[in-house]
């Protein structure tokens, strides 16, 4: 597939769907400017074939011409193809083609003004149980109930999101304030975050690297701080990381 986003000044693309969305991203560019190079020309040629000097005394009847609603009738057909052949097929496609669970990373992402809270399961794979009675921004932020087994391995992070590379990843997004945008540019992948929603994002990573992590809705003076990362690492490595953030937790709470 031709690769047009370097041409449309996009960033690097780092998901198995980013190409497909660029190329239709350039698609559309392509017919915007089809449509400019025709409507640039006619507006011009109406500027100047009706000018006031070229027209001193207005025509109260108009043109009898039925053109411009042929035009108007053309373009609602265009218009209803492009959603009902196109954008209700692909968005079915995408709502219902979901990785089996066992083959797919999850992770929660909390927003807050302004940090990004990441919960990760563990080995076992199980996200302990949250309470909101026991969030303490200091030693809590997610209020992690430790007295749950599955919560014993959990780990939380703080603007630094770690996923597998060439693996589905589901992450379910919620908020602690107001509403928010979880944007990373590179996975293709914008998602407002709702207060009192879980909301999935689901994509899978085709390169290792550091990555932005962004809040792109405007929440509060501190919105240009709201800043993280997202690494994208082999499965050794995030299994290394992994096992030393379990042991960096299992200190901490004997300590």
């Amino acid at each position: 597939m031709f690769d047009i986003s370097k041409y449309l000044g996009f960033p690097e693309n780092a998901s198995a769907h980013g190409a497909q969305l660029d190329y239709w991203t350039g698609i559309i560019h392509l017919v915007m400017l089809f449509l400019l190079l025709i409507w640039v020309p006619f507006f011009t040629y109406v500027l100047i074939r009706f000018r006031a000097s070229k027209n001193p005394k207005a025509n109260y009847h108009g043109t009898k011409s039925h053109i411009s609603t042929y035009l108007e009738c053309a373009i609602i057909v265009v218009e209803v193809v492009l959603l009902a052949a196109f954008a209700i097929p692909i968005w079915a496609e995408l709502r219902e083609e979901h990785p089996v669970p066992k083959d797919v990373f999850v992770v929660h992402v909390v927003g807050e003004q302004f940090a990004w809270n990441i919960h990760y399961p563990g080995p076992d794979g199980v996200f302990g149980r949250r309470d909101i009675y026991l969030v303490d921004g200091a030693t809590n932020p997610l209020g992690i109930d430790e007295s749950d087994p599955n919560a014993k391995d959990d780990i939380i992070s703080l603007n630094e999101l770690r996923i597998p590379v060439n693996k589905p990843v589901t992450i379910y997004l919620t908020s602690k304030d107001v509403i928010h945008c979880f944007s990373l540019p590179t996975m293709r992948v914008k998602q407002d975050i709702i207060p009192g929603l879980s909301i999935p994002v689901r994509f899978t990573p085709i390169k290792t690297g550091k990555y932005d992590l962004g809040c792109a809705q405007l929440c509060g003076l501190g919105h240009y701080r709201m800043h993280g990362w997202l690494i994208v690492e082999t499965e050794e490595e995030f299994q290394e990381w992994l096992q030393e953030a379990l042991q960096e937790k299992e200190e901490f709470a004997m300590n």
